[in-house]
This record gives structure tokens, C-alpha cells and sequence, in this order.
């Protein structure tokens, strides 16, 4: 199962080596990772993407709230939340093109964000299921480089606690 982990740490050197050590220590794959300071600049939040047995998340979150640096930890799977990603990407565009990809860039809402003689550089912001969904489209159109951030996360105020995603 895929899990949406918000770690709130200290702002210091060596943390997040610490959280990466924990989960290749335990031979997980961490799929997205994203890390900035807060509003308070002794802190940052960690958004952490992985895939695994329940169980095994809830024995790394425990190991988490142990850590000196950790201030709270939060599996935001379970939550109703917002979910976030960026892509650059970098499109090929020929004559035939270039209409297309502009039709397209409206369709999903991306922004051109750099125009060259032979290709276009498209910004989009969505949840993944959105990304890749236009990276899909763009693919027959010649896709030559492609930047994701990666997942940011944050539960939404809930209503009623017994709301769920």
C-alpha cells in the first residue's frame, strides 16, 4: 500500500540522512521525497512517498517519533488531504506540433514557461494521477526531459473526525 508520510524535524544538518538511513536500513524504497523549512525556520517538514505493509510503516513511524530531531510524525494515508506535485517538462515542437501542445498545456492548465526554436518547456501542478496522465499525452509528441518534485502533503482541516479519504 502506498503511504503519505508528513515528518515534522528540527532544521539541522544530518536529519533527513537519518530518515533515509532508517528506511534503507529496512530495504524500503522511498518513491518521493521533499523537504523544506517551515514557517518557523528551525523546523522543516519532510514529505516522505513509500509503499509497504501497514505493520512495517507503523514500526518505522515508532522508530521516527524516537529520534531526537523528530518533533511529530503524521501518515497522512489514512487522512483526507491535499497532495501536490510539480513537473517541468521539456517537449519537442515542430511545426505540426506546437498547437497541440499549447491545446494541450490548456487542457491540464500547465504554463509555458520557456519557448525555444525547436522545443517548449510546460510547468503543470496537480496530484500524480493528473501528471501522469499529460506526461501520457505529451509522450507521442516527443517528451525530451522531464523534472518531478515529487509529492507534498498536508491534511485538510477536518469537519468531522470520522471524515476519511
Amino acid at each position: 500500500m502506498r503511504h503519505t508520510i508528513s515528518i515534522l524535524v528540527d532544521n539541522e544538518p544530518g536529519v533527513l540522512a537519518r530518515i533515509a538511513g532508517l528506511f534503507s536500513a529496512r530495504g524500503f524504497n522511498i518513491e518521493s521525497l521533499c523537504v523544506a523549512e517551515t514557517l518557523d525556520p528551525t523546523m522543516s517538514r519532510i514529505t516522505l512517498v513509500t509503499s509497504g505493509d501497514d505493520w512495517i510503516i507503523e514500526q518505522i513511524i515508532k522508530r521516527f517519533n524516537n529520534m531526537i530531531n523528530v518533533i511529530k510524525v503524521q501518515d497522512l494515508t489514512e487522512f483526507t488531504r491535499v497532495e501536490r506535485e510539480m513537473v517541468l517538462v521539456r517537449v519537442e515542437a515542430t511545426p505540426e506540433t506546437r498547437a497541440e501542445i499549447l491545446r494541450t498545456a490548456d487542457i491540464f492548465r500547465a504554463k509555458v514557461v520557456d519557448v525555444g526554436p525547436k522545443t517548449y518547456m510546460l510547468e503543470l501542478t496537480g496530484d500524480q494521477d493528473k501528471i501522469d496522465a499529460f506526461l501520457e499525452i505529451l509522450k507521442p509528441l516527443g517528451i525530451r526531459e522531464i523534472a518531478r518534485t515529487g509529492t507534498v502533503a498536508l491534511a485538510r482541516e477536518l469537519q468531522n473526525s470520522n471524515k476519511r479519504r
